[in-house]
């Protein structure tokens, strides 16, 4: 049987409208999500940037502190030629005479006087190697006097030996470690203070320790002791301050720090002569200096019964 027209038109009418309907349904979501994924995308992506371009910034804090160290450890030379100062670069254990030395040779050479710059032995010799201006240069050792000389620093003749020293340890005057004998440096607990084996007092300490290990003690002393050292200092004072202050109970230095310390600064044991480190200072005059007379006059005067009584009378030793 036939269908009314309008049935057949009302049905495709349906369709029609249904095809519509389901066209604009799907349009209407896909252009809804750039809106959503977009906005996300960039919110996420860009803090990241941010702190991947800050993260390099921290290294550029290591040159200033590697600088600073390096600034710290040779200081800049300050001293400049003068026909009536001279400038004598001092091993540091002479900390305690060089005030008497400089009166007594104004008094003998009237009109001259001495600038002590007070450093260890290896500081100045390379304070000199980087063109530090001085005059007479006095060394705890033959090492570093041996080295300038073979560099051509030397007026080579006016190179002599000066005095001599010995090593001593000291303590705090109220002795916290109770430390009797060299055997109590071993103790747990014990704080030593030395210098490090690049100054002169250091080379002889540790000379002065391989002797008593072999011929007193031994290598398991020997090992006790080091692990017990707390500080090694750059310059021998370094290790008698660390001791007066009580940092430490005890110190190696030389005789002539003890000596010339106030009285009852310091309890000490002497280290038997037999095992202990006879160090040789030495003395001679530069040849940059621009006041030669004037140098070999201190010189002559330091090598004088005057000069040698006074280095004597601060625990010095005469040269054997």
């Amino acid at each position: 049987m036939n269908k009314p027209f309008w049935v057949n038109q009302f049905t495709l009418g349906s369709i029609v409208c249904a095809l519509l309907a389901i066209t604009i349904l799907f349009a209407g979501c896909t252009t809804s999500q750039p809106t959503t994924v977009t906005p996300a995308t960039t919110v996420t992506v860009q803090p990241t940037t941010t702190t991947i371009v800050l993260t390099p910034v921290p290294t550029t804090a290591v040159p200033s502190t590697i600088t600073a160290v390096a600034v710290t450890s040779t200081p800049v030379p300050t001293y400049t030629p003068s026909k009536s100062a001279l400038i004598v670069y001092t091993a540091a254990s002479l900390k305690g005479v060089s005030t008497k030395l400089g009166t007594q040779f104004s008094a003998v050479y009237p009109g001259h006087s001495a600038v002590f710059n007070l450093d260890g032995t290896q500081a100045l010799k390379t304070q000199v190697e980087n063109g530090a201006y001085a005059d007479v240069f006095i060394s705890a050792s033959n090492t570093y006097t041996n080295t300038l000389k073979s560099e051509g620093y030397f007026i080579n003749d006016t190179v002599k030996p000066l005095t001599t020293n010995y090593l001593i340890v000291i303590l705090p005057a109220a002795n916290p470690g109770k430390i009797m004998t060299l055997a109590d440096l071993a103790k747990p607990g014990v704080k030593i203070a030395m210098e490090d084996k690049t100054v002169p007092a250091g080379t002889a300490t540790y000379a002065v320790l391989a002797n008593l290990a072999k011929s007193t003690y031994n290598q398991d002393w020997n090992k006790s002791v080091f692990s017990n050292v707390v500080t090694y200092e750059t310059s021998e004072p370094g290790v008698a301050t660390k001791v007066s202050l009580g940092e430490v109970d005890a110190g190696f230095v030389y005789e002539s720090t003890f000596t010339a310390a106030p009285k009852d600064s310091y309890l000490a044991i002497t280290i038997p002569k037999a095992d202990n480190y006879l160090q040789t200072y030495t003395i001679g005059v530069l040849k940059q200096t621009q006041n030669t007379g004037a140098a070999q006059e201190f010189e002559s005067f330091m090598l004088s019964s005057v000069g040698q009584q006074t280095l004597k009378d601060y625990g010095f030793r005469a040269v054997s």
